[in-house]
């Protein structure tokens, strides 16, 4: 990921900018290219994406983020193969500069699955799969779903579905290089050049490497002879130096417009070939050589790395406003003035050991890090964010620290205290340590304005995160190292006052802007339900801050304190326990958008359906959900008696529902039915269900 785009996304999880407020549109299913499963024979099975622009997914080397995955759960016997990957295109930020491979558009991706030779035919198998994606726009958004397959199985070879096939023939799958095509490839230092020959038409040529041995933002220069073609491509700083090939996929476009892939597994040839213009084996006489070819790099990463340490330092000024912080400023230079008489180099050098004490503190932030990233930690903020439980943990967090920031209750109230009488002693080593304890106490209310750098800091090589860190450090220390050496400019402070409440209030507004885009996140990877009960969670922990904040105000009683602080650990637990994402079962109920064609088709296939006409808005519904789909009796009733479950969704206005509504004289929901395959006219169930009343309607004749 370029550091550019690192800002990027971690300025809008904070600050709310315009493009978080982009609905991601990124929907998942799959398909299969046969209507039936004959036993033993593979089937086609594709993760077909659709995502509406501008947003994209990745490749197997995405350059930045990550490729799509599939995650199988077959029956016993099937086996499923790998992803083939259609061939990609370069993804494209609003300046043109790149910053990926992936897709746009309705993409698949097609997996080979074998079922077992001895599968009995007659029946029907559910092959399911757990599907996650990075989404991008302005900002990346991990996605994820739950997706199954129903098929027939028969003993004959199966109806091709000609739709599917037809859509999938439309992917641009790389393909062997043809018989007369002689590809060969160079090596010297940093630069490779591929050479290709033969007799075709070859527009726009992109090479994709697959193993990221090639720099994917790096500009390809393409030199074209007769019949032939030379790339010179950039190597990857990481690549492995001992990697003996160049794999991946020629992109180009052929006379037509049609786009095509080449596969490429080219070795290396005659070291320093590439340099020197040595003709590579099997390339015409006319081919280029890249003497005095110039590789183009890329310079948003140092363009980058120094808006990211401008930020870590503004944060780090800013800290100096907190009323936990600012007030100890003027204490801290006169206790330095003191120590030193009138000897102002003696001042100054009290001001460069706090500074130092400041900086060694956010070191050694930086050395836990990276010391946990080489100990395996997967750390990073895009990253992190594919788990619901890091989502609502961070969300909990932030929340926490904006009510504190809007005075519901005081987080850090003795921190300025503490710091106002830091033990200065008359060496610069207790100087040095003060400089550390001040971190340490201002660590409560300064540590919201620590993530945006942090962020950006986690997803750093070492080197560029200890620079972020010292960016904030000298941030937090430039003013005591500036009135150090112009201790007369205290006098020019400001007082402490009402304004700096004002101020933390304030900035109290990007915290709830971040929960917000968080909660809009976790929406995206948990069940409706689940959201409801994240939100509720959110809410009891806001109680349990406020009872906190109410009952341990200053001149409150000892008795009041510690009620106050009991009850806000209840509040606190309940919320947690409320609102923490729970993995799925492997019994819950999967549900299908509900259409009256989808109906038709399970009803000839004799298979028994609920179809539930819910929305989210609707209060009863959510109970419903709540007692019945969540009991165990119902969820193995369903999966053993293969029931097909529909979701008619009516949160917005849709007129196919309310037609549907209306054929049974109803104006409102929950409505819900059952049909039955031995009856002709399904079952309609009252509004309060129970697992009971459920499950009778399905025993009832």
């Amino acid at each position: 990921m370029t550091l550019i785009r690192i800002v990027r996304t971690v300025t809008a999880a904070l600050l709310l900018l315009g493009s978080f407020a982009a609905r991601a549109q990124v929907q998942a299913s799959l398909v299969a290219a046969d209507k039936s499963v004959q036993p033993g024979h593979p089937l086609t099975v594709a993760l077909r994406l659709d995502e509406q622009p501008p947003w994209h997914t990745y490749w197997i080397n995405a350059g930045t983020g990550y490729p799509s995955k599939l995650q199988w759960d077959l029956p016993r016997g099937w086996t499923a193969g790998d992803i083939q990957w259609p061939t990609p295109v370069m993804i494209k930020n609003d300046q043109g500069d790149v910053t990926g491979n992936g897709y746009t558009g309705v993409v698949y991706l097609p997996v080979t699955l074998t079922p077992p030779a001895n599968v009995k035919a007659g029946g029907a198998v559910t092959v399911k799969a757990l599907a996650k994606w990075l989404m991008c726009a302005d900002v990346c958004i991990p996605g994820q779903a739950n997706l199954t397959l129903s098929l027939p199985i028969t003993s004959q070879p199966p109806e091709p579905d000609t739709a599917v096939r037809a859509e999938l023939a439309k992917m641009p799958m790389p393909a062997v290089a043809p018989a007369d095509w002689k590809i060969a490839a160079n090596r010297s230092g940093n630069q490779v050049l591929l050479r290709v020959s033969g007799d075709a038409v070859m527009k726009s040529p992109h090479f994709f490497s697959e193993d990221a041995f090639i720099q994917y933002d790096a500009a390809q220069n393409v030199a074209a002879g007769s019949d032939s073609l030379g790339l010179t491509l950039a190597v990857s700083d990481d690549a492995d130096a001992s990697t003996p090939n160049v794999r991946g996929v020629l992109a180009y476009t052929d006379s037509t417009g049609a786009y095509h892939g080449v596969v490429v597994n080219a070795p290396f040839s005659v070291a320093g070939a590439a340099a020197a213009g040595v003709q590579a084996p099997g390339s015409a006489s006319s081919s280029p050589s890249s003497a005095g070819t110039r590789v183009a790099t890329s310079e948003g990463g140092t363009t980058g790395l120094g808006l990211t340490l401008l930020f870590a330092i503004i944060g780090g000024l800013i800290l100096n406003l907190m009323p936990c912080v600012f007030p100890i400023l003027g204490i801290k230079i006169v206790g330095f003035v003191n120590q030193s008489g009138n000897e102002r180099h003696k001042v100054t050098m009290h001001g460069l050991a706090f500074t130092l004490g400041v900086l060694l503190s956010f070191w050694a932030l930086a050395g836990l890090l990276a010391t946990l990233r080489a100990g395996g930690e997967q750390l990073g903020w895009g990253f992190q964010l594919q788990s619901p439980v890091f989502v609502f943990a961070l969300t909990v967090v932030m929340l926490v620290f904006a009510l504190s920031l809007s005075g519901v209750f005081e987080f850090g109230l003795s921190a300025m205290g503490v710091g106002s009488s830091l033990p200065m002693g008359q060496g610069y080593g207790a100087s040095l340590f003060a400089g550390v304890l001040a971190t340490v106490v201002a660590t409560p209310c300064s540590a919201p304005f620590l993530a945006p750098a942090l962020g950006a800091a986690l997803v750093l090589p070492t080197l560029q995160s200890f620079l972020v860190f010292t960016a904030i450090g000298l941030g937090l220390s430039v003013p005591y190292l500036l009135l150090s050496i112009f201790p007369q400019a205290v006098k020019a402070l400001p007082r402490p006052g009402r304004w700096m409440e004002t101020f933390k209030q304030v900035m109290a507004f990007p915290l709830y802007a971040t929960v917000a885009y968080l909660i809009w996140v976790l929406a995206g990877q948990v069940s409706e339900n689940g959201l409801l009960m994240a939100l509720l969670g959110l809410t009891t922990i806001s109680m349990a801050v406020w009872l906190y904040g109410r009952y341990n105000r200053p001149g409150t009683g000892i008795l009041g304190a510690r009620l106050g602080l009991i009850g806000a650990l209840a509040l606190l637990l309940i919320g947690l326990n409320l609102g923490w994402p729970r993995a799925a079962a492997s019994t819950d109920i999967v549900w299908e958008p509900w259409s009256a064609e989808r109906v038709a088709q399970l009803r000839a296939a004799g298979r028994p359906i609920y179809a539930d006409f819910t929305a989210r808005w609707c209060a009863t519904c959510q109970a419903n959900k709540k007692v019945v789909f969540a009991s165990d009796a119902v969820k193995h009733y369903f999966r053993d008696h293969k029931v097909a479950t529909l979701k008619a969704d009516w949160t917005n206005a849709d007129p196919l529902i309310t037609a549907e509504l209306a054929k049974w004289h109803r104006s409102a929901v929950p409505f819900d039915l059952v049909y039955l395959p031995a009856n002709a006219e399904p079952k309609a169930l009252p509004e309060l269900l129970t697992p009971g009343i459920v499950l009778k309607a399905f025993d009832a004749s």
